[in-house]
């Protein structure tokens, strides 16, 4: 068995729980001035961070376009050509007046198209426009009288010498549609033997009927309508008439047709 050890060895048992060293004056690890966390509840310090702000998209240019091109005035260009090719359309303005339509019933017929006193068409403004030369008769020499149109052309040497508003005979003083021969001329003015006050101007009369029937000028172009006015003769305009009148022989063709 162990002895025990003697009392008063110079050798002390250590004491449990005591270190080992001698603890160093100087902490190893200093302790940080900044506290490692924020206690809840106290307000951060420092600039805050800035929200950041979006771009705006610019709005896009759009690009400049071509400038459109003017508006045609169709009846305008219409009137322009027909009334350069003889086919009387009173004032050129692009408005579609009686005498316009007058003008354009005169072209229908002399196309060859359907012959009216109608508005002007899309065929029409075709037809006009893209027309390269004016159109030859395929009548014999002579005058013609249309009274769908109330107009009067002129055929010599195979071309349309003149084209001529016209007023025909009223309701019931119509003129006859029907073919004559110059048989008479009257140059100047002359009264009428059935009418009080009316004259006539460069007579040329074409049909022996009881009274004669005769193209002649009027005492004023006023009294040339858009529609049948007269009492069966032809009123032609003034001064056309009188240089018809100069052209036309005994004998020459006068032929009357339509129906207004």
């Amino acid at each position: 068995m162990a002895a025990e050890e003697p009392a008063g060895s110079g050798t002390s048992p250590k004491p449990s729980g005591t270190p080992t060293s001698a603890p160093s004056s100087t902490p190893t690890t200093a302790p940080s001035s900044t506290p490692s966390a924020t206690p809840a509840g106290t307000p951060t310090t420092g600039t805050p961070t800035a929200q950041p702000t979006a771009t705006p998209t610019p709005t896009p240019t759009a690009k400049p376009t071509a400038k459109p091109p003017a508006k045609v005035n169709y009846a305008l260009e219409v009137e322009k050509r027909l009334d350069a090719w003889g086919y009387p359309v009173g004032i050129v303005d692009g408005k579609v007046t009686p005498r316009t339509k007058q003008a354009l019933c005169a072209w229908r017929e002399t196309n060859g198209l359907p012959i009216s006193r109608g508005r002007l068409t899309t065929g029409d403004v075709r037809s006009v426009l893209l027309a390269k030369n004016r159109p030859v008769p395929n009548k014999p020499a002579g005058v013609y009288v249309n009274k769908t149109c109330q107009m009067l052309y002129q055929v010599v040497n195979n071309t349309y010498r003149r084209i001529v508003w016209v007023s025909t005979g009223a309701a019931g003083y119509d003129t006859p549609n029907r073919t004559g021969k110059v048989w008479r001329k009257w140059a100047g003015a002359h009264e009428s033997s059935l009418y009080d006050d009316a004259y006539m101007y460069d007579s040329i009369y074409f049909l022996k009927d009881r009274p004669g029937i005769a193209l002649h000028g009027s005492r004023a172009n006023s009294l040339v309508k858009t529609y049948p006015a007269s009492h069966r003769c032809v009123r032609v305009m003034r001064p056309q008439i009188h240089e018809i009148f100069k052209e036309t022989k005994i004998g020459t063709r006068v032929s009357v047709y339509g129906q207004y």
